[in-house]
């Protein structure tokens, strides 16, 4: 009765973090309303992409600091502070619009408001789910992942419908909506954690997959039944204990050595105890007894959401045999080739998410200069859709498409990456030739799935690359990389776009050189795809290599 009951609650809250999610991707509907909202004020292009690029930054520049913050203090502060951000960070927004009159600088901090309480509510709805489902960590998380691509859908559609062509209303439906969204999903989201159970480890395991648990000394018991009286400490928060990657078979025996044999009397006496910790840590960490205050930011404990178990023998998979994380992580190779794939191809796709509503204004006022401000509204909010769809569709695809790739084909899941950057390329290519607005669609349709494919399997490429156990804080330092090169071209098309505009007698500003308003930045982002096409194949190439020297060691030392 006890299981059902809390097997409903952790359904509830499961949905309480995808109703959650689908209130922070709002900033990729961000090109539904900022053409209007710069002709409000008056504002350059260059200028609608610096507020539309801060948001991009709060959303990106703060996964590190954040991941530790929810792991430090569990998941519903963050959420709590990410409705007030969206909140606080839409409202003004408004109020320059309906006041026609707005400072850019603060614009740009409350768009980086919401971006900062996107990313904020978005980590931790995720991390609820996978601690409340740690056996079903991929299906918990595929539902706010899929939320947050859905998110501009949503969005754009509710102001389609309901307030179709007011920039205004929908304003306030943002910053009404992600705050209602967001504090309902807070009242039902909550972790319930789960009592592991441990099994008898076999006498005479030699091999790799052999992991050995200890009894933890009479001082340690003492500190974990500490912890647990302490009454703020809540599911989702970091504990006094530590769990650490499991040890190779030579630390496995010395541990043996130093505890006694292991025997089934002694198994069934550790799971009579609560309190366990698993075995020693890799001879390449430092012991504990050695960490600084900077390496402890660098936690030598799983900082993946829900990676808190023990079983009686390990995946062997990489991911869960590598550990490279903190400055060990910058000295990598490998993270410094996907760290510039992701700054490439993220770049391509955000500057496109940013502008389609640019590019949507620039064709029909070529093509039709009679259309009412209506029709353009609506046909904005039309491709962010699209956009939408396109990247819920391309994370679905990728997901799926990687786990064939490496369980039927045995091949890299970062060939997902080389499809990415093909379908960059074509919708690229979509971009310098459509001058017809009603097949605009391909230019946003493709972006968007290209988008789909790089975040669907990126997390999963960084996970097997690095480890599992340091996957939040690596992501964090990866999602570093679209804040860079996101500016730079969303910039670029700013500044290509005002070269083409006219201000008429009056103030407005507009664009009737149709496809030429925004050309030149697609044959940029177009070299980008094929060298980000280059780069993603010399990484694979550079990744099967090592793969060749490691398994050719690892036959060498059997």
């Amino acid at each position: 009765m006890l299981d059902q009951q809390l097997h409903r609650a952790r359904m509830v809250s499961s949905v309480a973090a995808t109703v959650i999610s689908l209130a922070c991707g709002t900033n990729y509907v961000y090109s539904a309303w900022a053409p209007q909202f710069a002709d409000k004020l008056n504002l350059t292009t260059t200028e609608s992409n610096l507020i539309g690029a801060a948001g991009n930054l709060g959303m990106y520049s703060m996964g590190v600091p954040i991941g530790l913050f929810v792991d430090n203090r569990g998941p519903r502060p963050a959420v709590a502070a990410g409705a007030l951000l969206l909140g606080l960070g839409y409202y003004p927004f408004r109020a320059s619009y309906e006041n026609a009159a707005g400072s850019v600088p603060l614009l740009c901090f409350f768009s980086y408001l919401t971006g900062l309480g996107g990313c904020m509510a978005f980590q931790a709805a995720v991390k609820t789910s996978a601690l409340n489902w740690p056996h079903h960590r991929g299906t918990a998380t595929a539902f706010p992942l899929a939320a947050f691509g859905l998110s501009a859908f949503f969005f754009s559609q509710v102001g389609s419908l309901f307030f179709p062509g007011d920039t205004s209303a929908f304003l306030t439906v943002l910053a009404a909506g992600t705050f209602a969204l967001i504090f309902t999903g807070f009242c039902f989201l909550k972790v319930y954690p789960h009592t592991p159970a441990y099994h008898a480890v076999p006498n005479g395991g030699s091999g790799s997959d052999t992991q050995r648990l200890r009894r933890t000394s009479s001082s340690e018991d003492g500190k974990a039944r500490g912890a647990r009286r302490f009454p703020d400490v809540e599911p989702g928060m970091s504990t006094p204990t530590t769990y650490t990657t499991p040890a190779t078979s030579t630390q496995a025996q010395t541990d043996a050595e130093a505890t006694g044999p292991s025997s089934p009397s002694a198994s069934a006496q550790l799971r009579d105890q609560t309190d366990v910790e698993s075995a020693r840590p890799p001879s390449d960490e430092a012991p504990d007894s050695d960490v600084d205050e900077t390496s402890s930011l660098m936690s030598k404990s799983s900082s993946l959401p829900g990676d808190v178990l023990v079983q009686s023998s390990v995946d062997m998979d990489r991911s869960h045999r590598v550990d490279i994380r903190g400055w060990r992580l910058l000295s990598n190779v490998d993270f410094w080739q996907l760290f510039t794939i992701m700054g490439i191809l993220a770049g391509i796709g955000l500057m496109t998410i940013n502008n389609i509503g640019h590019n949507v204004n620039a064709l029909w006022r070529r093509f039709d200069d009679s259309v009412p401000e209506s029709f353009l509204v609506q046909r904005q909010q039309m491709h962010v859709s699209i956009l939408s769809i396109g990247s819920f569709g391309g994370r679905l695809l990728s997901g799926v498409g990687s786990d064939f790739l490496v369980k039927v084909v045995g091949a890299s899941r970062a060939w997902c990456l080389v499809a990415a950057s093909l379908v960059f390329c074509i919708a690229q290519l979509f971009a310098l030739n459509v001058s017809n607005p009603h097949y605009l669609g391909f230019v946003s349709g493709l972006s968007g799935l290209g988008y789909g494919f790089l975040f669907g399997v990126f997390p999963s490429i960084v996970a097997e690359t690095f480890g599992i156990h340091g996957l939040s804080q690596n992501w964090g330092f990866m999602t570093l990389s679209p804040v860079i090169s996101g500016n730079i071209f969303n910039l670029f098309y700013g500044a290509v776009f005002d070269s083409h505009i006219i201000v008429s007698p009056d103030g407005d500003r507009s664009c009737y050189d149709g496809i030429d308003c925004y050309r030149n930045a697609y044959f940029v982002t177009l070299g980008a795809c094929g060298l980000g096409l280059i780069v993603t194949l010399s990484t694979i190439r550079h990744q099967y290599v090592a793969r060749l020297r490691e398994a050719g060691k690892g036959a060498a030392e059997d």
